[in-house]
């Protein structure tokens, strides 16, 4: 395929690379003629340096005769403005657009067509993180949890733990442990490296256990591979913009939620958008506010403000002062791997991979329903329709 990204970021360039190595004719615009280098000296594509909607710049980089265009730059209306030239001057078949406003988003029903905007798929980055950090408070326990079929099946990477009744034991041996349970490991990361499961492998201690299971079985198999987590009630969402906002509104009618914004115009917005958490106005890396709202009883802290060094230091922070499980929105991809590997931050998330792994579902060819990057883009989970 011939393929336009507009946005040589983080993900634009991610995206670059794993079209590029697919064999697909991929051309990347940005404005920032230092990244596009960077890019142009890494990997096989096109590249050219312009505004990213100017329909000029869109036809000299071949949207002319392109297959699909992908907005991925950091500006929503930038984004949608690139699609609506390329379906009115270039009749592009297929555009996609990465949109982070919730302002556009609450009307995208009514926004998203023909007529008004000729956006075929619509990427939320906030609010398919807030679905990933639901899911891994839904399930004490788990490092990642990935729906397909509709969410009937479910796969978790949990890390199994010493005493467990599954360390130590072959898979093959699993369907005899869990009688009735029908699962399939599907990956094994052993001191952060892929192991190829076989009938032989064994679970040992510390290692990180991906299994697809019927939604329903996923919390026993979780029990078979670690003592189950307390369930949570209380929380801790440090940050209220976009994300953190998301979260306490899908939280707060099931669980005790608190989020604490250090800016107080934000916070007293948010404090009239939620109707019952409680919305607390401060540094979420204070100590005294932290220990006056007793952190050492919190069953989850997390971290997701705009600022990774701040994500960071607060859940570790409140993990030093007792927290039971911490986790922290992190940007920048170098950090994430550096975090996770010091055992201090439960989970580091990375709103990069969530993007990325909902691209490739609809750009790939073929019948891909889903595709999902396991342990930060080590290995993948596709889902194929037969």
């Amino acid at each position: 395929m011939k393929i336009v990204i507009l946005g040589a970021g983080q993900v634009g360039g991610s995206v670059a690379h794993i079209l590029a190595s697919e064999a697909n004719d991929v051309t990347v615009v940005d404005a920032n003629a230092e990244r596009l280098q960077i890019l142009q000296d890494r990997l096989d594509i096109r590249t050219l340096a312009g505004h990213a909607s100017h329909p000029a710049i869109l036809e000299q980089a071949g949207m002319a005769d392109a297959d699909m265009l992908i907005a991925l730059t950091d500006n929503d209306e930038v984004n949608m403005i690139a699609c609506q030239v390329a379906y009115t001057l270039f009749n592009t078949p297929r555009r996609i657009a990465r949109v982070r406003s919730g302002s556009y988003l609450s009307y995208q029903d009514q926004l998203l067509n023909d007529q008004a905007l000729p956006i075929d798929v619509l990427i939320s980055p906030e609010q398919l993180v807030t679905d990933y950090i639901q899911r891994i408070i839904e399930h004490p326990g788990a490092l990642q949890v990935l729906d397909f079929a509709e969410g009937q099946v479910r796969l978790m990477g949990v890390k199994a733990y010493e005493g467990s009744s599954l360390v130590g034991q072959a898979l093959r041996t699993l369907p005899d442990r869990m009688p009735g349970i029908e699962t399939r490991v599907a990956a094994i990361f052993r001191q952060g490296r892929p192991i190829m499961p076989e009938g032989n492998t064994l679970i040992e201690a510390d290692d990180e256990v991906f299994f697809i299971a019927a939604r329903k079985d996923a919390r026993a198999i979780v029990s078979e591979l670690r003592k189950l987590d307390r369930m949570v009630k209380r929380l801790i969402i440090a940050g209220g913009g976009h994300i953190g906002t998301r979260l306490a509104q899908g939280l707060e009618d099931r669980f005790q939620v608190k989020v604490i914004e250090h800016n107080p115009v934000t916070a007293r917005r948010l404090s009239e958008q939620l109707s019952r958490a409680i919305v607390l106005q401060g540094d979420a890396a204070d100590e005294n506010l932290l220990r006056q709202e007793n952190i050492e009883n919190m069953d989850v802290f997390c971290a997701v403000t705009n600022d990774d060094e701040a994500n960071i230091l607060s859940a570790m922070l409140a993990k030093r002062m007792g927290a039971h499980k911490v986790m922290a929105l992190i940007n920048r991809v170098s950090y994430v791997d550096l975090v996770e590997s010091s055992g201090i931050i439960d989970v580091a998330i990375s709103p990069q991979q969530a993007t990325i792994g909902s691209l490739l579902a609809h750009v790939r060819r073929g019948d891909v329903a889903k595709v999902h990057s396991l342990r930060r883009g080590a290995a993948e989970a596709i889902e194929a329709v037969a």
